[in-house]
């Protein structure tokens, strides 16, 4: 299938058109929301919710014996935002760690929620089958007031964002400030958990309670590597999020027996890996390129100052002896010596080098400060 296939296809095909909206806008929701988790260092917390939240799937089935989506979603929140609260008690009542509570709720939860979904699926009742695509996700099972739901609660964050953005940013670099200014720290934390766990139950259905951690973080990751601004972050993590799901939902309806989540989630994770390699402040090429350019530098200025060296110490640099000397240093090469012609510091007659007025005055400040440096 071409992309102008499918993109003709997304506009007459209900079912795809439905995946493809419903991926799309909760990629950009759990990128905006992401943001936070990833600066606030915690990256376990989506996976913990995402775990805490098969519990409540179950029994709001037990209760009420429907697999209407909407009341296990209702389950699975109330179960994610009990969880959460658990986890917040633990790390505030006890001297365990975050990570420590985060792991101990996560296992404690998925563990009984496993141990009801087996208990669900040895029942007679014919009605049980299929609760396990909350485990893995199952985007073909979006209808139109599943999109709908995911469009208002993005709407609602983007609102409560812009809102509370003062506070948010505050909380985020300087909690103690935050406290000093009068905010109630408390309550910014708990609307930003919450809608954290929000963002996390919508994509339960989608790409599941395993890989929704995923989801959550990988487009805040990418973003983070482009950019110091907070605002720019989560805009671009939107962009990111957003992109996964339309790219992911592509590539699931173009081959077959293809899962659309775990699709998601793995060009969610080339996002990443190309930001880590491609980003020009932290991406890994470009921090090599600047290591090698300040090591030639280095070598540059060393061989600069060497020079210097030997002029102030010979009455005759072209004497074979200062020769020898300058060959024999370490830093010094042909394409150093080069580099130095270019930049006018240094001429060459023949054989014989000598320095230009302005490759004096640099060498002897190079000089000097690397004097400064060895005393």
């Amino acid at each position: 299938m071409d992309p102008l296939e499918y993109i003709e296809l997304v506009f007459t095909d209900y079912t795809l058109r439905t995946i493809t909206l419903g991926t799309a806008i909760l990629g950009a929701v759990c990128g905006m929301l992401g943001s936070f988790a990833v600066l606030r260092k915690q990256s376990l917390l989506g996976d913990a919710i995402s775990h805490a939240a098969l519990p409540g799937i179950a029994i709001a089935f037990l209760i009420t014996g429907t697999k209407d989506s909407s009341v296990l979603l209702i389950g699975a929140l109330i179960s994610g935002l009990l969880g959460t609260f658990w986890i917040r008690g633990i790390t505030t009542k006890t001297h365990l760690k975050s990570d420590t509570a985060l792991g101990l709720i996560l296992s404690l939860f998925f563990g009984f929620g496993m141990l009801l979904l087996t208990f669900i699926q040895k029942q007679p009742n014919a009605n049980q089958a299929g609760l396990d695509k909350y485990l893995f996700g199952q985007a073909a099972t979006l209808v139109e007031s599943d999109v709908w739901l995911m469009a208002i609660v993005t709407g609602i964050c983007l609102i409560i964002l812009l809102l509370f953005w003062k506070e948010f940013k505050i909380l985020l670099f300087d909690a103690d400030y935050t406290k000093t200014l009068g905010f109630n720290t408390k309550f910014i934390d708990i609307l930003i958990t919450t809608f954290i766990v929000l963002a996390i139950v919508l994509g339960l259905q989608t790409v599941g309670v395993v890989l929704m951690s995923a989801m959550l973080l990988a487009p805040a990751a990418a973003a983070r590597q482009w950019t110091n601004s907070l605002s720019f972050m989560v805009i671009l993590a939107a962009i990111f999020g957003a992109f996964a799901g339309v790219f992911g939902t592509a590539i699931s309806a173009s081959q077959t027996n293809l899962s659309t989540g775990p699709v998601i989630v793995i060009v969610a994770g080339v996002f990443v890996l190309f930001s880590f390699i491609f980003s020009p402040s932290r991406g890994l090429l470009f921090k090599q390129i600047r290591i090698i350019k300040n090591r030639r530098d280095l070598e540059l200025h060393k061989t600069l100052a060497f020079m210097y060296h030997i002029a102030e110490t010979h009455d005759n640099i072209s004497h074979p002896h200062a020769i020898k000397i300058l060959n024999n240093f370490q830093g010094y090469t042909t394409k150093t010596l080069k580099e130095l012609v270019q930049k006018n510091y240094v001429t060459i007659k023949g054989n014989m080098w000598s320095l230009t007025d302005e490759g004096f005055n640099v060498a002897s400040n190079l000089y000097n400060q690397q004097n400064a440096k060895d005393e």
